[in-house]
């Protein structure tokens, strides 16, 4: 059984934190939190009692869970989350013309967060072990 994934990203300056466990087949769910500074921007519950009674459950549960956490991970480097995680003051105030002012498109803010596979050998900055995993499970499973 694998007890669960845990990574601390940094996303537009700020550090998000991706937590997924497995609640065990007493109560089988696996359940994804996203914080960002300990406070739950989102959460995603997936139960599996539908397939409690596999042979090779261990794996098909490990195999959902980075799949969950991939995803959430996925979510938040799509920006799904800006807007709970940082509100309407992550965007530049802009004025209307009607003020008096002239109206800015807002300018775009680049993810701190880099696409690398976990394959790259030249790694850009010293990582660390939760950066490498993260990295792996981003990439994807070769086998």
């Amino acid at each position: 059984m694998v007890l669960g994934f845990n990574h601390n990203i940094q996303y537009k300056g700020e550090i998000f934190h991706i937590q997924t466990e497995d609640s065990g087949v007493e109560t089988p769910h696996i359940i994804t939190l996203l914080y960002r500074g300990g406070t739950i921007i989102t959460s995603k519950k997936t139960s599996y009692a539908d397939i409690i009674r596999m042979d090779n459950l261990d794996k098909v549960v490990e195999e959902l869970m980075k799949d969950q956490h991939k995803e959430m991970l996925h979510r938040l480097k799509a920006g799904e989350f800006d807007e709970r995680a940082f509100g309407r003051a992550s965007t530049p105030p802009q004025e209307s013309a009607e003020e008096g002012g002239t109206t800015s498109p807002p300018q775009p803010v680049a993810a701190d967060i880099t696409s690398e596979s976990a394959s790259d050998c030249t790694p850009k900055k010293q990582q660390s072990l939760d950066e490498i995993i993260l990295e792996y499970l981003v990439a994807g499973d070769t086998e």
